[in-house]
Parts: structure tokens; sequence; C-alpha cells
């Protein structure tokens, strides 16, 4: 074997490029664009050194580059003279790291399938990687070392008979839990993400260390993945009509509570039906919106699917902030019962529901320089490998600690209101007892309200109690179901959030009929007196 230094024009090519990604730390990781122009740049110049390395065959050549060490191997005849219809031969991938021999991966390529190529064209190359950042498009967890098996001209070993066969010794498991599992992947680098297709997992684990063997069919980049326990196709098919049909019933009942709230209303209105209906806005926003996402990930250009993630996201904040402004009204309607007339109310509770979720949303569209938060995400099922595109966040970090802070500081307010709101509750209860044991016949103006007082504050925290338990509990499962593993969780979750636009027409029907009731009341509480005026004249 020849230990060769960058002597050639191509191999300082590809130092100099490693060098201008080492330069651009703060570039290079937030481009996605970028990386895959890199990668593509990357394997055409290990062509190119493949091409220009004339090796004899049986000969080998080591050619160490910076954050990478490329093996060529010539295959002559005798080295595939083996028997066997599923016989192998060894192919030895560079040494990066000679302290720890174990990490770099035992690579067997089918005899059968280097037949078939021409003596003069039988060249082998295996690329082993120092990092990885290349290759991390969405946060992938890769737990070994990225090695790529390339042929000379490009050509690819595909739909092998013979698979190839990869052994990952060594590997730490240890802080691997129940729900996630080392799987062999390749790099698709056309779709720039990692893909399990054709590819099958074996592992043996022994004290905290696995090693795991692929066993693949094509050639491409391989790399061993922590990954989440993907859902199955058979839950994935259930879950899916499950939402797309509730979505699609919950959408429609909120459409009808708008219609039903713009036909309907009256100057007389109470806030509380505007508060629910605006409620109800948002989530026949979040619902449309989600009908779309499997469709934006298949349009072109790219931002028609960052916008549709961008407007999901922010139609999920709407919903949690009027959450919140429901408890809002409720306190000032029967907790600060006094100086509770506020000018432009409506307006301004408006401006607060609908302008917060978009300054989150604008701001996190405004770093797209600094981290594109938005775009198409990948889900897998686990029986088939197939993957499913959707647009949403990119980010799992910034998914979780924005949308769940922003959940969790909205149902710790929900919940205080809901306690002020069961004290001031039990509070006029004993005040309304005793004073039907005194019988107060004086105060006959101020009892009566007591009971309206009291009936208005049951209802009132039977809505918000209502509403942040069917919003709160929902959208606390989807935070408890992280991932795809917990299906009791995703089945519910599924299930109540069908439900919600549904609950919601039915609660602003009821309080639109009351609205009514209440008007028709006032009228005839008025003839009287009317009459009664005329008479007088």
């Amino acid at each position: 074997m020849i230990d060769l230094d960058t002597d050639s024009a191509m191999q300082r090519e590809m130092m100099k490029l490693f060098e201008i990604k080492d330069s651009c730390l703060h570039i290079f990781p937030r481009f996605p664009e970028v990386k895959k122009y890199f990668i593509k740049l990357e394997e055409k110049m290990i062509h190119n050194i493949m091409k220009d390395s004339k090796l004899e065959a049986g000969g080998s050549k080591t050619h160490n580059l910076k954050s990478l060490s490329l093996n060529l191997n010539n295959i002559s005849e005798s080295d595939l003279n083996l028997t066997g219809t599923n016989s192998r031969i060894q192919i030895e991938a560079p040494q990066l790291l000679p302290q720890n021999k174990s990490f770099i991966p035992e690579i067997w390529l089918p005899v059968d399938a280097l037949q078939h190529i021409p003596q003069e064209k039988r060249l082998v190359g295996l690329v082993s990687y120092m990092e990885n950042t290349q290759f991390k498009f969405n946060q992938e967890n890769i737990s070994s070392m990225v090695v790529r098996i390339e042929l000379l001209g490009g050509h690819r070993l595909h739909n092998l008979k013979t698979p190839i066969k990869m052994i990952f010794r060594g590997l730490e498991v240890g802080n691997i839990d129940n729900h996630s599992q080392l799987l062999c992947n390749y790099f698709d680098v056309e779709d720039t993400c990692w893909r399990t297709n054709g590819c099958e997992t074996y592992n043996v684990t022994d004290d905290n260390r696995t090693d795991i063997t692929c066993i693949c069919n094509h050639t491409t980049p391989f790399a061993v993945l922590l990954m989440r326990e993907p859902i199955a196709k058979i839950h994935w098919e259930i879950l899916s009509y499950i939402s797309y049909i509730g979505c699609g019933l919950s959408a429609f009942f909120t459409a009808l509570s708008l219609v039903i709230y713009v036909f309907g209303r009256s100057h007389k209105m109470d806030y509380s039906i505007s508060i629910h209906v605006s409620l109800s806005g948002a989530l026949f926003l979040l619902n449309t919106t989600f009908l779309l996402t499997e469709w934006g990930a298949t349009v072109e250009p790219d931002w028609v699917c960052v916008f549709v993630a961008a407007l999901m996201h922010y139609s999920l904040l709407c919903c949690f902030t009027w959450m919140a402004i429901e408890a809002l009204h409720l306190y000032l309607l029967l907790i600060k019962v006094y100086n509770t007339y506020y000018k432009h109310y409506l307006l301004k509770l408006s401006l607060a529901g609908w302008g917060i979720p978009a300054v989150i949303v604008g701001i996190s569209l405004g770093v797209k320089d600094f981290k594109q938060f938005y775009g198409v995400t990948h889900m897998t099922m686990s029986d088939t490998n197939q993957t499913n595109s959707i647009c949403w966040i990119t980010d799992d970090s910034f998914f979780y600690s924005l949308n769940l802070l922003y959940f969790t500081l909205i149902f710790v307010f929900n919940s205080g209101i809901l306690v002020a709101v069961a004290s001031s509750i039990c509070k006029m209860k004993q005040v309304f007892r005793s004073r039907s044991r005194l019988g107060a016949e004086g105060e006959g103006g101020k009892t009566w309200r007591d009971p309206q007082r009291l009936s208005e504050s049951c209802r009132g925290g039977l809505t918000v109690l209502g509403l942040t338990c069917l919003m709160g509990t929902t959208w606390g499962l989807a935070f408890m179901g992280s991932g795809y593993v917990n299906l009791p969780i995703l089945y519910l979750f599924c299930i109540l959030n069908s439900t919600q636009g549904f609950f919601i027409f039915l609660w602003i029907c009821l309080s639109a009929k009351k609205q009514r009731k209440r008007e028709m009341e006032e009228r005839l509480s008025s003839t009287p007196v009317k009459n009664t005026t005329l008479k007088s004249d």
C-alpha cells in the first residue's frame, strides 16, 4: 500500500474545498443549499482523484486528505476467484483514528456484482469521514463514522442479489431509551436526507456497546443513526384517516360557527360569543392549514412549503392565545366586577390574539439567514421504510422549546383563573346561603342578583374549564407523545383534536340561543312599561 500526500492538483482542490467549509462555519450549517452543493462537488472531486489514479490490477492507494481519507483498490480477477453464490470480498476502509481501529467498519462487497465490471473499470474507492456535518440536514443523530463506497466513473451497484455487508463495531448504546434504536441508513444525495430503504439492520449488544451489521443492496454513503422508533404502516394509515377526516369535520363546524356569527350577530351580542368565535376561527385556520401540509411538501418553489409551515405554526399559537383570552375575559367579567369597562375592548383582545403569534412567527421567519425553522420534514414508517414529507418546523429543539413554553405558560395562567373563579363561586354560595337563612326581604334587589351572578360564574367557569380541558389536554398529549412511539396517546390526540371544532360549535350555538332568549325577555319586560305610559297619558 502506498500512502500519498496531497501531491496532485485534484487533491489540492479537495483540501481547498474543506478549508473553505471550515472558514465559513457561520454560513455552512445554516444553508442546506450550500451543503447540497458541497456534497456534489466533493463527490465529483473524489471521482476525479479516482480517474487520475493509475493503479495496476490488485494495487491500492491511500489518499489522506483533510477531514476524510480515501482508499483506492483495483480489484483483480484473482481477488474475485472465490466460490459460492453468496461470496463476498472484504475491502479495507481507510483508518482515520489509529488509536481506535474498531471505529472503522468492516466492509464486504459482493463478488458476483464486481465480476460484471470490466477489469479496467474495476476500481473501488472507500471514503472515511472524520466529521459528518455536511450530512446533517435535520439534526440527525449519526452514531457511527460515515463511510461511502464509490466506483470509477460514478458507476453504482444497486438491486444487488448478494448485498453489501458492513459491520460497525463497539457503538455506544448507554443513552438509548426504549423508544429509540440504532438503524443502518444511507444518504440520498438528491433529496439530501437519510433513508433506510434497501438496508437491513442486525445488532448484538454487550455491556452497553453493540455491533451493528448492515446488509444493503446498493452503494452510497452509509452510517448508523440513532432514530426514534417509527410508526408502523397500519397505525400510520389509521391515524392519517382519523386526522384528515377529523380535521375536515372540525374545519366544517368552525366555518359554520363563523357563518352563524356573521349572519346572526346583533349590536347587543355578548363579548363572550365574539371571543368563542375568534377561537373557532383560529381552529378553522389550523385545521385547513393542516390539510395542506402534505401537498405543500410536493410543490415548487420551496417558499410554498415554508409559507404553509409558518401559517400552521401561527394558527397553533393563535389557538393557545385565544384560549388564554377566554380565561382573561372570565376574570374581568366575574372576579374584577367593578371598573371593567375598557374602550375598544374587543379590538384590543383581537390585537393580542392575532398579533402576538404573528410577532413570534415573524421573528422566526426573519432569522432565516441564521437558521431556517420552517420547511419540509420527513417521517418514516417502520415496516415499509417509506418516508412521508410534510411542511412543518424542521428544528425539534425550536419546536419544543418555544411551543412547549408558550403552552405551559397559558395552561398555568388558565389554571390560576379557574382556581380564582372556583374560590369566588364558593364565597358567593356561602353569602347566598347565609342571606337565605336570615330571610333578608329588604334586600330583595340584591338577593336575586346573587343567584344570577352565581349562575353566570358557574357557567363561565365551566366554559373555560371545558375549553382548557379540551384544548389543553389535546395539545398536552401532543407534547407528551413526542415521536411516533406511544400509540394510545397518538390515537387519543387525533380523536380529541377532531372534536374541538364540533364542541366549540355547540357552545357557540348554545350561547347564541341564550343571547336571543335574553333579548326576548328584555323586550317582553319593557312592553308593559310602554303600555302603562300610554294609558296614563
